[in-house]
């Protein structure tokens, strides 16, 4: 099985302690341990931080041969630093070598079972056309996205490159109020609602799967009109970051296996609440 990754490669900068991450590369590792070959496109700067990334995804068994090393822009950086309250405060470095990733034509040769992106990345509108390149080399099955919300670097555009091609799409309980209000112009209404108002406009997609923390998640089969619900795993929170990473990761993976939809669930449920219960978000 054969995935194509594309999207943000960063560290995270806790003064003098920096972690490698972003929601692709997150991705890419658990779906590349659930037993994929996994491809990353992206962008890293010709620095140190770039070098340290490459090794890393290599460790990871992520092929990087889509991963462009530039000479113009410098690898992502996200600084976090806490606030009177000790609550976390995030600065995302603008027009880095993520927001730059360019199309690489060999992509057109490989017929890929599955490519997945999320929203981040489209911050750059040079990213939505790469995107649109990928899309439209028809060397494609199933494509997942993950719509990210991170204010301000989402906005309406970002949100309709992913719903006008998913045919796998995942969203959180929190962030579907404000696509059904940039997409819908709606303020308020029930998942249900959400659900039928978005496979109706968009019928290409498949599946929505629909997370909701401590309560679970919830996933629809708009072909079969069917949905499976899953209770959260119990276990001892230790960190959340890279938890719907590897939800997806687990679940689409899965999905391309052909097991059914309540097994990809309860299996992406499963391997979250592993990943929570450790401090690294691409724990052994």
């Amino acid at each position: 099985m054969k995935l194509l990754v594309f999207g943000e490669v960063l560290f995270d900068i806790y003064g003098e302690e920096k972690y490698i991450g972003g929601a692709p590369l997150n991705f890419s590792a658990h779906s590349s341990r659930a037993g994929a070959e996994v491809f990353l496109a992206s962008c890293l700067g010709r620095d140190a931080l770039g070098d340290i990334a490459l090794q890393k995804i290599r460790d990871y068994g992520i092929d990087t041969r889509y991963i462009h090393c530039s000479e113009k822009y410098s690898t992502g950086v996200c600084n976090v630093t806490l606030n009177e309250y000790g609550v976390p405060q995030y600065e995302l470095a603008q027009n880095t070598a993520y927001d730059n990733i360019p199309f690489n034509e060999d992509i057109e040769n490989v017929c890929f079972d599955g490519f997945y992106f999320g929203t981040l990345a489209f911050r750059n509108t040079y990213n939505r056309e790469t995107v649109r390149r990928i899309i439209n080399s028809g060397s494609l099955s199933e494509i997942f996205v993950d719509i990210n919300v991170r204010r301000p670097f989402c906005d309406k555009e970002s949100i309709l490159i992913g719903l006008n091609n998913a045919t796998v799409l995942k969203i959180s309980d929190e962030e579907l109020p404000y696509i059904m209000n940039e997409v819908f112009e709606i303020c308020e209404c029930d998942i249900e609602t959400a659900v039928k108002m978005i496979s109706e406009k968009f019928s290409q997609i498949k599946i929505i799967i629909v997370t909701c923390g401590v309560n679970g998640s919830v996933a629809y089969d708009l072909n079969n009109n069917k949905c499976f619900r899953c209770d959260a795993v119990k276990t001892k929170v230790v960190s959340t970051v890279g938890a719907g990473d590897s939800f997806s990761a687990a679940f689409f993976v899965r999905y391309l296996n052909k097991c059914g939809i309540d097994e990809c669930l309860q299996y992406a449920s499963q391997v979250s609440a592993y990943v929570v219960s450790k401090k690294d978000a691409i724990p052994d």
